[in-house]
Protein backbone atom coordinates (compact mmCIF):
# COMPACT_ATOMS: atom_id res chain seq x y z
CA UNK A 1 0.00 0.00 0.00
CA UNK A 2 1.34 3.44 -0.95
CA UNK A 3 0.56 6.58 0.97
CA UNK A 4 1.32 10.24 0.53
CA UNK A 5 3.58 12.16 2.90
CA UNK A 6 2.16 14.72 5.28
CA UNK A 7 2.21 18.08 3.51
CA UNK A 8 2.14 21.63 4.81
CA UNK A 9 -1.32 21.91 3.27
CA UNK A 10 -2.59 18.96 5.34
CA UNK A 11 -0.96 20.32 8.50
CA UNK A 12 -2.71 23.65 8.03
CA UNK A 13 -6.04 21.94 7.32
CA UNK A 14 -5.71 19.96 10.56
CA UNK A 15 -4.82 23.10 12.52
CA UNK A 16 -7.85 24.82 11.09
CA UNK A 17 -10.05 21.84 12.05
CA UNK A 18 -8.69 21.16 15.54
CA UNK A 19 -6.80 24.23 16.66
CA UNK A 20 -3.07 24.75 16.38
CA UNK A 21 -2.30 23.48 19.90
CA UNK A 22 -3.64 20.00 19.05
CA UNK A 23 -1.39 19.44 16.03
CA UNK A 24 2.27 18.74 16.80
CA UNK A 25 5.39 18.32 14.67
CA UNK A 26 7.97 19.11 17.34
CA UNK A 27 10.87 16.62 17.17
CA UNK A 28 10.50 15.64 20.84
CA UNK A 29 6.79 14.91 20.36
CA UNK A 30 7.42 12.82 17.24
CA UNK A 31 10.15 10.95 19.11
CA UNK A 32 7.75 10.10 21.95
CA UNK A 33 5.30 8.38 19.59
CA UNK A 34 7.62 6.28 17.45
CA UNK A 35 6.96 3.14 19.51
CA UNK A 36 4.67 1.60 22.11
CA UNK A 37 6.13 -1.00 24.53
CA UNK A 38 8.50 -2.35 21.88
CA UNK A 39 12.07 -1.92 23.12
CA UNK A 40 13.92 -2.94 19.96
CA UNK A 41 14.76 0.24 18.05
CA UNK A 42 14.79 -1.50 14.67
CA UNK A 43 10.98 -1.70 14.85
CA UNK A 44 10.50 1.97 15.72
CA UNK A 45 8.97 4.29 13.10
CA UNK A 46 8.79 8.04 13.40
CA UNK A 47 5.41 9.68 12.74
CA UNK A 48 5.28 12.79 10.61
CA UNK A 49 2.59 14.37 12.74
CA UNK A 50 0.85 13.80 16.06
CA UNK A 51 -2.68 15.05 16.74
CA UNK A 52 -4.58 15.25 20.04
CA UNK A 53 -8.34 15.49 19.35
CA UNK A 54 -10.69 16.21 22.25
CA UNK A 55 -13.99 14.96 20.83
CA UNK A 56 -15.47 12.34 18.53
CA UNK A 57 -16.25 15.09 16.02
CA UNK A 58 -12.60 16.15 15.96
CA UNK A 59 -11.49 12.55 15.42
CA UNK A 60 -13.88 12.38 12.47
CA UNK A 61 -12.37 15.55 10.98
CA UNK A 62 -8.89 14.02 11.16
CA UNK A 63 -10.05 10.81 9.48
CA UNK A 64 -11.78 12.67 6.66
CA UNK A 65 -8.68 14.76 5.96
CA UNK A 66 -6.46 11.67 6.08
CA UNK A 67 -8.65 10.05 3.42
CA UNK A 68 -8.60 13.20 1.32
CA UNK A 69 -4.80 13.40 1.40
CA UNK A 70 -4.19 9.60 1.45
CA UNK A 71 -2.18 9.70 4.67
CA UNK A 72 -2.29 6.80 7.19
CA UNK A 73 -3.46 7.14 10.79
CA UNK A 74 -2.19 5.12 13.75
CA UNK A 75 -4.76 5.37 16.59
CA UNK A 76 -3.28 5.31 20.08
CA UNK A 77 -4.50 5.58 23.65
CA UNK A 78 -2.18 4.41 26.45
CA UNK A 79 0.51 3.04 24.14
CA UNK A 80 0.92 -0.15 26.22
CA UNK A 81 0.71 -2.55 23.28
CA UNK A 82 3.26 -5.38 23.35
CA UNK A 83 2.44 -6.46 19.79
CA UNK A 84 3.73 -3.27 18.08
CA UNK A 85 0.11 -2.36 17.52
CA UNK A 86 0.57 1.39 18.08
CA UNK A 87 3.75 1.86 16.02
CA UNK A 88 3.23 4.05 12.92
CA UNK A 89 4.97 1.72 10.51
CA UNK A 90 3.93 3.82 7.50
CA UNK A 91 4.73 7.06 9.37
CA UNK A 92 1.86 9.50 8.68
CA UNK A 93 -0.34 10.64 11.60
CA UNK A 94 -0.44 9.27 15.14
CA UNK A 95 -3.87 10.10 16.57
CA UNK A 96 -3.62 10.20 20.36
CA UNK A 97 -6.82 9.82 22.39
CA UNK A 98 -5.45 10.74 25.82
CA UNK A 99 -7.31 14.08 25.93
CA UNK A 100 -10.60 12.18 25.61
CA UNK A 101 -10.34 11.03 29.20
CA UNK A 102 -13.74 11.61 30.79
CA UNK A 103 -15.94 9.11 32.59
CA UNK A 104 -19.27 10.39 31.32
CA UNK A 105 -21.59 8.32 33.50
CA UNK A 106 -21.60 5.66 36.19
CA UNK A 107 -25.16 4.43 36.68
CA UNK A 108 -25.23 2.39 39.86
CA UNK A 109 -28.95 1.77 39.63
CA UNK A 110 -28.85 0.27 36.14
CA UNK A 111 -25.35 -1.20 36.27
CA UNK A 112 -23.51 0.48 33.42
CA UNK A 113 -20.95 3.20 32.76
CA UNK A 114 -19.97 5.34 29.79
CA UNK A 115 -16.36 6.39 29.30
CA UNK A 116 -14.22 7.99 26.63
CA UNK A 117 -11.36 6.00 25.16
CA UNK A 118 -8.61 7.85 27.00
CA UNK A 119 -9.80 6.84 30.48
CA UNK A 120 -7.32 4.72 32.40
CA UNK A 121 -8.77 1.28 33.07
CA UNK A 122 -7.96 1.57 36.78
CA UNK A 123 -9.82 4.91 36.96
CA UNK A 124 -12.92 3.27 35.51
CA UNK A 125 -12.55 0.40 37.99
CA UNK A 126 -12.23 2.86 40.87
CA UNK A 127 -15.23 4.91 39.74
CA UNK A 128 -17.31 1.73 39.70
CA UNK A 129 -15.96 0.61 43.07
CA UNK A 130 -16.91 3.95 44.63
CA UNK A 131 -20.54 3.01 43.93
CA UNK A 132 -20.19 -0.53 45.24
CA UNK A 133 -19.79 -1.98 41.74
CA UNK A 134 -17.14 -3.70 39.69
CA UNK A 135 -15.94 -3.18 36.15
CA UNK A 136 -14.70 -6.70 35.53
CA UNK A 137 -12.15 -6.01 32.79
CA UNK A 138 -8.74 -6.18 34.44
CA UNK A 139 -5.58 -6.28 32.27
CA UNK A 140 -2.37 -6.57 34.30
CA UNK A 141 -1.46 -3.07 33.02
CA UNK A 142 -4.73 -1.54 34.31
CA UNK A 143 -2.97 1.46 35.86
CA UNK A 144 -1.26 2.41 32.59
CA UNK A 145 -3.54 1.10 29.81
CA UNK A 146 -6.71 2.84 28.69
CA UNK A 147 -10.18 1.52 28.06
CA UNK A 148 -10.13 2.33 24.32
CA UNK A 149 -7.03 0.23 23.81
CA UNK A 150 -8.55 -2.55 25.91
CA UNK A 151 -11.52 -2.65 23.56
CA UNK A 152 -9.41 -2.37 20.40
CA UNK A 153 -7.30 -5.38 21.42
CA UNK A 154 -9.99 -7.31 23.33
CA UNK A 155 -7.72 -7.28 26.37
CA UNK A 156 -7.94 -10.17 28.82
CA UNK A 157 -6.16 -10.16 32.15
CA UNK A 158 -6.44 -11.77 35.55
CA UNK A 159 -10.23 -11.88 35.94
CA UNK A 160 -11.02 -13.49 32.58
CA UNK A 161 -11.54 -16.92 34.16
CA UNK A 162 -14.75 -15.79 35.85
CA UNK A 163 -15.86 -12.69 33.97
CA UNK A 164 -14.50 -13.18 30.47
CA UNK A 165 -12.42 -10.76 28.39
CA UNK A 166 -13.14 -7.18 27.38
CA UNK A 167 -15.74 -8.07 24.74
CA UNK A 168 -17.81 -9.68 27.49
CA UNK A 169 -17.98 -6.33 29.33
CA UNK A 170 -19.25 -4.17 26.45
CA UNK A 171 -22.75 -2.98 25.59
CA UNK A 172 -22.08 -0.37 22.91
CA UNK A 173 -19.39 1.69 21.19
CA UNK A 174 -19.25 5.09 19.57
CA UNK A 175 -16.89 4.81 16.63
CA UNK A 176 -15.44 6.94 13.86
CA UNK A 177 -15.41 4.78 10.73
CA UNK A 178 -12.40 4.63 8.37
CA UNK A 179 -14.13 7.12 6.07
CA UNK A 180 -14.96 9.59 8.84
CA UNK A 181 -18.58 8.82 9.70
CA UNK A 182 -19.69 8.69 13.34
CA UNK A 183 -21.72 5.65 14.32
CA UNK A 184 -22.90 3.98 17.53
CA UNK A 185 -22.94 0.19 17.40
CA UNK A 186 -24.41 -2.20 19.96
CA UNK A 187 -27.22 -1.57 22.45
CA UNK A 188 -27.60 -1.58 26.22
CA UNK A 189 -29.86 -4.62 26.00
CA UNK A 190 -29.56 -8.29 26.92
CA UNK A 191 -30.56 -9.32 23.40
CA UNK A 192 -30.09 -7.87 19.92
CA UNK A 193 -30.91 -9.84 16.79
CA UNK A 194 -30.85 -6.90 14.35
CA UNK A 195 -28.28 -7.75 11.72
CA UNK A 196 -24.55 -8.06 12.25
CA UNK A 197 -23.07 -7.56 15.73
CA UNK A 198 -20.83 -4.71 14.60
CA UNK A 199 -19.67 -3.88 18.11
CA UNK A 200 -18.25 -7.40 18.37
CA UNK A 201 -16.51 -7.00 15.01
CA UNK A 202 -14.85 -3.78 16.15
CA UNK A 203 -13.77 -5.20 19.51
CA UNK A 204 -10.34 -6.74 18.91
CA UNK A 205 -9.92 -5.15 15.46
CA UNK A 206 -6.81 -3.28 16.69
CA UNK A 207 -7.78 0.09 15.26
CA UNK A 208 -8.00 -1.20 11.69
CA UNK A 209 -11.79 -0.92 11.23
CA UNK A 210 -12.63 2.20 13.22
CA UNK A 211 -11.47 4.53 15.96
CA UNK A 212 -13.35 3.83 19.18
CA UNK A 213 -14.09 7.06 21.04
CA UNK A 214 -16.75 6.17 23.62
CA UNK A 215 -17.59 2.90 25.36
CA UNK A 216 -20.67 1.78 27.29
CA UNK A 217 -19.61 -0.97 29.69
CA UNK A 218 -21.42 -3.42 31.93
CA UNK A 219 -21.04 -3.19 35.69
CA UNK A 220 -21.70 -5.80 38.36
CA UNK A 221 -22.30 -5.67 42.11
CA UNK A 222 -19.02 -5.72 43.99
CA UNK A 223 -18.56 -9.10 45.69
CA UNK A 224 -18.62 -8.79 49.48
CA UNK A 225 -15.98 -11.42 50.10
CA UNK A 226 -12.58 -11.91 48.46
CA UNK A 227 -9.69 -14.18 49.25
CA UNK A 228 -6.36 -14.80 47.53
CA UNK A 229 -4.73 -18.23 47.79
CA UNK A 230 -1.42 -19.64 46.59
CA UNK A 231 -0.77 -23.32 45.97
CA UNK A 232 2.94 -24.12 45.91
CA UNK A 233 4.14 -27.08 43.88
CA UNK A 234 7.57 -28.65 43.64
CA UNK A 235 6.44 -30.65 40.60
CA UNK A 236 5.53 -28.51 37.59
CA UNK A 237 3.41 -31.18 35.88
CA UNK A 238 1.20 -31.54 38.94
CA UNK A 239 0.64 -27.77 39.07
CA UNK A 240 -0.40 -27.72 35.42
CA UNK A 241 -3.13 -30.30 36.03
CA UNK A 242 -4.73 -28.28 38.81
CA UNK A 243 -6.89 -25.78 36.83
CA UNK A 244 -8.85 -28.37 34.89
CA UNK A 245 -9.43 -30.42 38.05
CA UNK A 246 -10.63 -27.41 40.05
CA UNK A 247 -13.01 -26.45 37.25
CA UNK A 248 -14.49 -29.95 37.32
CA UNK A 249 -14.92 -29.60 41.09
CA UNK A 250 -17.08 -26.52 40.58
CA UNK A 251 -14.53 -23.92 41.68
CA UNK A 252 -15.43 -20.56 40.14
CA UNK A 253 -12.16 -18.66 40.55
CA UNK A 254 -11.94 -15.03 39.53
CA UNK A 255 -8.24 -15.45 38.80
CA UNK A 256 -5.97 -18.44 38.43
CA UNK A 257 -2.37 -17.46 37.65
CA UNK A 258 0.91 -19.34 37.24
CA UNK A 259 4.59 -18.45 37.62
CA UNK A 260 7.39 -20.85 36.77
CA UNK A 261 10.50 -20.99 38.95
CA UNK A 262 12.67 -18.94 36.61
CA UNK A 263 10.02 -16.23 36.52
CA UNK A 264 9.69 -16.22 40.30
CA UNK A 265 13.43 -15.71 40.68
CA UNK A 266 13.66 -13.09 37.92
CA UNK A 267 10.80 -10.95 39.25
CA UNK A 268 12.00 -11.27 42.85
CA UNK A 269 15.39 -9.97 41.75
CA UNK A 270 13.74 -7.11 39.85
CA UNK A 271 11.65 -6.13 42.89
CA UNK A 272 14.51 -6.84 45.30
CA UNK A 273 12.34 -9.05 47.48
CA UNK A 274 12.52 -12.59 48.81
CA UNK A 275 10.08 -14.88 46.99
CA UNK A 276 8.10 -17.00 49.48
CA UNK A 277 8.78 -20.77 49.32
CA UNK A 278 11.42 -20.26 46.58
CA UNK A 279 14.49 -21.37 48.49
CA UNK A 280 14.27 -24.50 46.30
CA UNK A 281 12.53 -25.17 42.98
CA UNK A 282 8.84 -24.36 43.08
CA UNK A 283 6.03 -22.95 40.95
CA UNK A 284 3.06 -20.87 42.05
CA UNK A 285 -0.61 -21.27 41.22
CA UNK A 286 -2.24 -18.08 42.50
CA UNK A 287 -6.02 -17.95 42.85
CA UNK A 288 -8.60 -15.32 43.72
CA UNK A 289 -12.06 -16.29 44.96
CA UNK A 290 -14.84 -13.70 45.15
CA UNK A 291 -18.34 -14.42 46.45
CA UNK A 292 -21.45 -12.68 47.76
CA UNK A 293 -21.91 -15.30 50.49
CA UNK A 294 -19.43 -16.04 53.27
CA UNK A 295 -20.45 -19.67 53.65
CA UNK A 296 -19.95 -20.27 49.93
CA UNK A 297 -16.50 -18.64 50.20
CA UNK A 298 -15.54 -21.04 52.98
CA UNK A 299 -16.73 -24.01 50.91
CA UNK A 300 -14.66 -22.89 47.92
CA UNK A 301 -11.53 -22.42 50.03
CA UNK A 302 -11.88 -25.86 51.61
CA UNK A 303 -12.27 -27.47 48.19
CA UNK A 304 -9.24 -25.61 46.81
CA UNK A 305 -7.12 -26.73 49.75
CA UNK A 306 -8.22 -30.36 49.54
CA UNK A 307 -7.94 -30.68 45.76
CA UNK A 308 -4.62 -28.82 45.52
CA UNK A 309 -3.03 -31.06 48.13
CA UNK A 310 -4.50 -34.13 46.48
CA UNK A 311 -2.95 -32.97 43.19
CA UNK A 312 0.47 -32.65 44.85
CA UNK A 313 0.70 -29.12 46.29
CA UNK A 314 3.29 -28.92 49.04
CA UNK A 315 1.59 -25.96 50.64
CA UNK A 316 -1.71 -24.11 50.20
CA UNK A 317 -2.25 -20.91 52.10
CA UNK A 318 -4.13 -17.63 52.20
CA UNK A 319 -2.15 -14.73 50.74
CA UNK A 320 -1.87 -12.08 53.43
CA UNK A 321 -2.29 -8.40 52.47
CA UNK A 322 1.44 -7.67 52.81
CA UNK A 323 2.55 -10.72 50.83
CA UNK A 324 4.70 -10.14 47.74
CA UNK A 325 3.18 -13.02 45.77
CA UNK A 326 0.73 -10.95 43.70
CA UNK A 327 3.47 -8.34 43.17
CA UNK A 328 5.62 -11.07 41.63
CA UNK A 329 2.89 -11.94 39.15
CA UNK A 330 1.90 -8.36 38.32
CA UNK A 331 5.49 -7.31 37.58
CA UNK A 332 6.37 -10.18 35.24
CA UNK A 333 6.46 -7.99 32.10
CA UNK A 334 8.46 -5.20 33.73
CA UNK A 335 11.02 -7.66 35.08
CA UNK A 336 11.44 -9.33 31.69
CA UNK A 337 11.82 -5.94 29.96
CA UNK A 338 14.39 -4.79 32.52
CA UNK A 339 16.50 -7.94 32.08
CA UNK A 340 16.12 -8.07 28.30
CA UNK A 341 14.82 -4.91 26.53
CA UNK A 342 14.52 -6.90 23.28
CA UNK A 343 12.62 -9.78 24.88
CA UNK A 344 9.77 -11.39 22.93
CA UNK A 345 6.64 -12.14 24.95
CA UNK A 346 4.43 -14.92 23.66
CA UNK A 347 0.66 -14.86 24.06
CA UNK A 348 -0.57 -18.21 22.85
CA UNK A 349 -3.77 -19.67 24.21
CA UNK A 350 -4.95 -23.29 24.20
CA UNK A 351 -7.94 -25.27 25.51
CA UNK A 352 -7.64 -25.72 29.24
CA UNK A 353 -7.09 -29.47 29.02
CA UNK A 354 -4.17 -28.92 26.60
CA UNK A 355 -2.16 -26.41 28.62
CA UNK A 356 -0.04 -29.15 30.17
CA UNK A 357 0.91 -30.49 26.71
CA UNK A 358 2.17 -27.11 25.54
CA UNK A 359 3.80 -26.08 28.82
CA UNK A 360 5.75 -29.34 28.99
CA UNK A 361 6.79 -28.92 25.36
CA UNK A 362 8.28 -25.44 25.87
CA UNK A 363 11.41 -26.55 27.82
CA UNK A 364 12.19 -29.01 25.01
CA UNK A 365 12.02 -26.21 22.45
CA UNK A 366 14.00 -23.89 24.69
CA UNK A 367 16.82 -26.42 24.84
CA UNK A 368 16.65 -27.25 21.12
CA UNK A 369 16.71 -23.59 20.02
CA UNK A 370 19.17 -22.42 22.66
CA UNK A 371 16.95 -19.57 23.81
CA UNK A 372 16.32 -18.77 27.49
CA UNK A 373 12.70 -18.36 28.63
CA UNK A 374 10.68 -17.43 31.67
CA UNK A 375 6.94 -18.15 31.82
CA UNK A 376 3.83 -16.88 33.51
CA UNK A 377 0.30 -17.83 32.50
CA UNK A 378 -3.35 -17.10 33.00
CA UNK A 379 -3.51 -20.79 33.75
CA UNK A 380 -7.26 -20.75 34.40
CA UNK A 381 -8.04 -19.86 30.78
CA UNK A 382 -5.11 -21.49 28.97
CA UNK A 383 -3.28 -18.24 28.08
CA UNK A 384 0.51 -18.69 28.21
CA UNK A 385 3.02 -15.81 28.36
CA UNK A 386 6.45 -17.28 27.71
CA UNK A 387 9.07 -14.54 27.47
CA UNK A 388 11.98 -15.30 25.14
CA UNK A 389 14.99 -13.58 26.69
CA UNK A 390 17.78 -11.95 24.70
CA UNK A 391 20.69 -11.59 27.09
CA UNK A 392 23.55 -11.46 24.58
CA UNK A 393 22.44 -12.41 21.03
CA UNK A 394 23.16 -10.03 18.16
CA UNK A 395 20.23 -8.92 16.00
CA UNK A 396 20.57 -11.56 13.28
CA UNK A 397 21.09 -14.41 15.75
CA UNK A 398 18.14 -13.23 17.86
CA UNK A 399 15.79 -13.00 14.88
CA UNK A 400 16.74 -16.51 13.82
CA UNK A 401 16.24 -17.95 17.30
CA UNK A 402 12.77 -16.38 17.61
CA UNK A 403 11.86 -17.76 14.19
CA UNK A 404 13.16 -21.22 15.13
CA UNK A 405 11.19 -21.15 18.39
CA UNK A 406 7.98 -20.29 16.56
CA UNK A 407 8.60 -22.99 13.96
CA UNK A 408 8.51 -25.51 16.79
CA UNK A 409 5.86 -24.11 19.15
CA UNK A 410 3.20 -22.65 16.85
CA UNK A 411 2.46 -25.95 15.05
CA UNK A 412 2.08 -27.56 18.46
CA UNK A 413 -0.25 -24.79 19.71
CA UNK A 414 -2.45 -24.98 16.61
CA UNK A 415 -2.48 -28.77 16.58
CA UNK A 416 -4.21 -28.83 19.99
CA UNK A 417 -6.80 -26.21 18.99
CA UNK A 418 -5.01 -23.07 20.17
CA UNK A 419 -3.93 -19.78 18.60
CA UNK A 420 -0.87 -17.54 18.75
CA UNK A 421 -2.61 -14.71 20.63
CA UNK A 422 -5.12 -14.77 23.45
CA UNK A 423 -5.15 -11.10 24.47
CA UNK A 424 -2.25 -9.05 23.06
CA UNK A 425 -3.35 -9.14 19.43
CA UNK A 426 -1.47 -9.60 16.18
CA UNK A 427 -0.36 -6.00 15.66
CA UNK A 428 2.70 -5.65 13.47
CA UNK A 429 4.62 -8.20 15.51
CA UNK A 430 2.86 -11.37 14.37
CA UNK A 431 1.71 -10.45 10.85
CA UNK A 432 3.85 -13.04 9.03
CA UNK A 433 3.12 -15.83 11.47
CA UNK A 434 -0.59 -15.01 11.49
CA UNK A 435 -0.71 -15.29 7.70
CA UNK A 436 1.19 -18.58 7.87
CA UNK A 437 -1.02 -20.31 10.44
CA UNK A 438 -4.45 -18.89 9.57
CA UNK A 439 -6.81 -20.67 7.18
CA UNK A 440 -6.50 -18.77 3.85
CA UNK A 441 -10.28 -18.59 3.51
CA UNK A 442 -10.59 -17.07 6.99
CA UNK A 443 -7.82 -14.57 6.24
CA UNK A 444 -9.50 -13.59 2.98
CA UNK A 445 -12.75 -12.91 4.83
CA UNK A 446 -10.89 -10.56 7.17
CA UNK A 447 -9.21 -8.78 4.28
CA UNK A 448 -12.54 -8.40 2.48
CA UNK A 449 -14.04 -6.73 5.55
CA UNK A 450 -11.07 -4.38 5.84
CA UNK A 451 -11.22 -3.43 2.14
CA UNK A 452 -14.95 -2.82 2.31
CA UNK A 453 -14.83 -0.59 5.39
CA UNK A 454 -11.46 1.08 4.77
CA UNK A 455 -10.96 1.35 0.99
CA UNK A 456 -7.91 3.60 1.34
CA UNK A 457 -6.35 1.42 4.10
CA UNK A 458 -6.07 4.58 6.20
CA UNK A 459 -6.51 3.09 9.68
CA UNK A 460 -3.53 1.35 11.27
CA UNK A 461 -2.25 -0.18 8.01
CA UNK A 462 0.07 -3.17 8.23
CA UNK A 463 -1.47 -4.45 11.45
CA UNK A 464 -3.03 -7.94 11.68
CA UNK A 465 -2.27 -8.51 7.97
CA UNK A 466 -0.96 -6.67 4.92
CA UNK A 467 -3.53 -5.84 2.28
CA UNK A 468 -2.54 -7.06 -1.19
Amino acid sequence: MKFNPVTDELVQALKDALGEHKVKQDPDVLEAYKTDQEGDAKYHHMPELVVFPESTEEVAKVVRLANQYKVPITPRSGGTSVSRGAIPIYHGIVLVLTKMNHILKVDGENLYAVAESGVYTSDLQNAAKAKGLIYAGDPCSATSCMIGGNVATNAGGDRAVKYGVTRDQIYALKVVTPTGDIVTVGKRTKKNACGYALEQLLIGSEGTLGIITEITVKLLPLPKYRQDVVAVFRDNAKALRLPNRLTKEGIVATSMEYLDYKAIKAVAEYLDVTAPFAEDFCVYVIMTIETYNEEYMDQQLVTIDEVSREMGAEDVRIIEPKSTIWDLRKNFGEAAREASPKYYQEDFVVPLDKIIDVMEFIPTVEKKCGIPTITCAHIGDGNIHTALMNYDFDDDEWAQKVEDFHAEVYPMVYSVGGTMSGEHGIGYKRVKDFAKYTDPAELNMMKAIKKALDPNDILNPGKIFDLD
